[in-house]
């Protein structure tokens, strides 16, 4: 079984026309940042009415922990490409890598990694 990363980028728009706030703000129910997950293709989330800023959220299962830096990097540059794709100006401000393997398991997952074993 390989681990699974999860990377978290946010970042700012910076800079919008009155035509992308417009088309942000109609798409603004499918990027809720009250229903996020985390996907292969990314998940974005944003609020622009509270705040000018987003978060894309990815994961993605890698088998070394070698191969979590390439994670990250994947996950930024999907994250700058759909926006540079559809025009919008963007400030990246972080990102956060999590990789769940190194997470350590609480007493309701220690009880069912037991059960399994």
């Amino acid at each position: 079984m390989g681990r699974v990363v999860r990377v978290t980028v946010r970042g700012s728009f910076d800079g919008l026309s009155e035509a992308q706030l417009g088309e942000l703000r109609a798409a603004a129910a499918e990027h809720d940042f009250m229903a996020t997950r985390y996907s292969a293709e990314g998940f974005l989330a944003y609020d622009l009415p509270a705040r000018p800023f987003f978060t894309f959220r990815f994961a993605e299962e890698v088998e070394r922990a070698d191969d979590v830096p390439g994670v990250t990097a994947r996950a930024e540059a999907k994250a700058v490409a759909w926006m540079a794709g559809r025009g919008y100006p963007i400030k990246l401000v972080s990102t956060q890598t999590v990789d769940l393997a190194e997470v350590p398991l609480g007493k309701r997952g220690r009880r069912e990694a037991e059960r399994r074993s």
